[in-house]
């Protein structure tokens, strides 16, 4: 049976369209963008998600420009994902979230 690989939207690999990480760039969403806050697929061409109304463009830490919700501020490249503080959970969220989005926890914004 012949499975059809789909290129990454951040670096242009080939891979499965079932994975959920990019091997080779280790994007967390290489198909689309997903909101931070609801994990909505969302456009890079929004102001707003259309399903929990949070601004898709933030002040970048690190540089303070202006980028779009990714996993990596347009500008200068810096991470703007934390990890969840919850030992059992641990998973990659946006740095402005106030709440894991897989185990509910509150974060404590640490960078």
């Amino acid at each position: 049976m012949a499975t059809y690989k789909q290129p990454c939207l951040h670096c242009g690999e080939f891979i499965d369209r079932d994975s959920r990480l990019c091997p080779k760039c280790a994007s967390r969403s290489p198909f689309g963008y997903l909101c931070p806050t609801c994990l909505r697929s969302i456009e890079k061409d929004e102001v707003v998600c259309a399903g929990c109304g949070r601004s898709l463009y933030v002040v970048c830490p690190s540089c303070l420009g202006r980028t779009f919700v990714d996993e990596r501020c347009e500008q200068c490249g810096a991470g703007l994902m934390i990890k969840c503080g919850n030992r059992r959970c641990g998973e990659l969220q946006f740095f402005e979230n106030t709440k894991c989005t897989a185990c509910g926890k509150k974060l404590t914004n640490q960078r």
